[in-house]
């Protein structure tokens, strides 16, 4: 598995490069004070990290002072202790001039005025930094994503690959929603390591290569029903391997292995695999450590596997097969009928769907994320404005994402139909069109879309013209590159 190159470094100020949370604390104090209130550590949450407008607010809420005087009260009284006290933390100009020999590049981002940053710049050296976005540049600032996001857009970056400082829970809980790896070191708030974030007590302890290692692996998972094994082509066993290889894909969930496509896959391609009944298995790059679900799983279930996919990072990978019939999108378009008895025909599939999903909880590990993939043979809710399919639904109430929609949310500018690659009329002669819909899917729970797209090889000719296809199924493939980090 891969890890995603270092893009850019973006810095917190106050409290991570420089010494002034401790100056914006004391300034708060003062002013509070002069309200008669004392403040304490349950305060801190109001403060640290915040912009001076939120802590105003605050503290107007609880006195009865206007908002805008506390502002301005406030403001003075940091500027004061800024201008006097700036005083660079303990390794911030050492890493700060190793990212710069390395060429990768900075950001400042923080919930400070602009007339703050500037002074705390002058102090810094502002050439150290190719980007600075302050609380005066977008219009939310931390905990919200804006700031990190800003700064990603100006740098043109990726958040996923970047690693933003911070020393707040507030900073920390900004830099997670714009999707950044955090390295946290903590000034006056206690903060915890979690997956994606890793915390130092000192930045003298972090180096570009500590960064770098922050950075989350890349999982390329892909679902795939072979249609009878791959039977209905000539060649398919050769021309599946070339699919797999041209995906680029780490762990492959099968559906119709037509019992022996999994075990030979894998030897082919050097993986380990896991064979369940005659219909499911799962092959992957990486080690196989567990293997869930009923061995002997009939032709309609789920099987599951828990993956090592690196140092410390362990992955679930489960694949479903519910069964086809009665078929939703025929009964929507030859038979009319309406969402509520759509819905009603979903009971063989939506049962399937909650055992799955109940062998899923049973075989759980705390932290350790889930992709669930499958030919589920049923549309989605998210793509169906008017039908509420209750097989997804019941995915999505269980906490899974649906990684199609989340890489495309439009379900018209990115219909992502995966049945069927083959099939343009209907197979009973009448020359109706056949309902093209989006049924196989790759949902997870506990990691970050990096990419998804369907997967067809070539151009494959029309049913019943399919023995010379490259492409040997009837269905589309799904493929999801995922951020995996490392349990803290």
């Amino acid at each position: 598995m891969t890890r995603r190159p270092l893009q850019a470094v973006l810095f917190d100020m106050d409290g991570t490069l420089v010494d002034t949370e401790r100056l914006w604390w004391e300034a708060v104090e003062r002013v509070a004070a002069g309200l008669g209130r004392t403040l304490g550590a349950d305060d801190q949450p109001e403060v640290l990290g915040r912009p001076v407008e939120h802590t105003a607010g605050w503290l107007a809420s609880l006195t009865g002072a206007p908002a805008a005087g506390l502002a301005a009260a406030l403001h003075g009284e940091f500027a004061e202790r800024v201008r006097d006290g700036v005083v660079p933390r303990p390794g911030a100009l050492g890493l700060l001039d190793a990212l710069a020999r390395e060429g990768i590049p900075t950001a400042l981002v923080t919930a400070s005025p602009r007339a703050v940053a500037d002074t705390v710049l002058e102090v810094l050296g502002a050439a150290r930094f190719a980007v600075s976005v302050t609380a005066d540049d977008t219009e939310h600032t931390k905990p919200a994503p804006d700031p990190y996001l800003a700064a990603c857009r100006a740098l043109g970056v990726d958040p996923a690959g970047c690693v933003a400082v911070e020393d707040t829970p507030t900073g920390v809980a900004s830099a997670e929603a714009a999707g950044c790896a955090v390295l946290a070191v903590p000034s006056l708030a206690p903060i915890e390591p979690a997956p994606g974030r890793t915390v130092l007590a000192s930045l003298e302890d972090a180096t570009p290569e500590r960064l770098r290692s922050l950075l989350p692996y890349e999982l390329r998972v892909m679902s795939w029903n072979l249609w009878l094994g791959g039977s209905m082509v000539d060649d398919h066993r050769a021309k599946q391997l070339k699919a797999v290889l041209e995906t680029g894909a780490d762990v492959v969930g099968l559906q119709e292995t037509g019992g022996t496509a999994a075990q030979e896959l894998a030897e082919a391609l050097g993986w380990h695999h896991h064979r369940a009944g005659e219909n499911l298995g799962v092959i992957s790059r990486y080690p196989i450590t567990a293997r869930f679900g009923d061995p002997d799983v009939r032709f309609y279930g789920a099987a599951g596997v828990r993956l090592r996919v690196g140092p410390g990072c362990e992955v679930d990978v489960w694949t479903a097969h519910l069964d086809y019939t009665p078929y939703g999108p025929y009964e929507s378009a030859f038979d009319g009928l309406p969402a509520t008895e759509l819905i009603a025909h979903e009971e063989v599939r939506l049962a399937q769907m909650r055992d799955t999903l109940r062998r899923i909880d049973e075989s759980a590990t705390d932290g350790v994320p889930l992709v669930l993939v499958g030919d589920f043979n049923c549309p989605s809710h998210l793509d169906w404005p008017d039908v509420a399919w209750p097989v997804t639904k019941a995915a999505e109430e269980a906490g899974l994402r649906d990684s199609y929609r989340e890489a495309h949310p439009d379900p018209v500018r990115h219909p992502g139909h995966t049945w069927s690659p083959i099939h343009v009329l209907h197979e009973d002669g009448s020359g109706r069109p056949e309902p093209q819909d989006r049924i196989d899917y790759v949902l997870h729970r506990g990691l970050a879309v990096l990419d998804s797209r369907t997967v067809v090889v070539g151009s494959p000719s029309a049913w019943p013209d399919v023995a010379a296809n490259d492409w040997p199924s009837d269905h589309a493939a799904v493929v999801t590159t995922f951020a995996v980090h490392r349990r803290s």
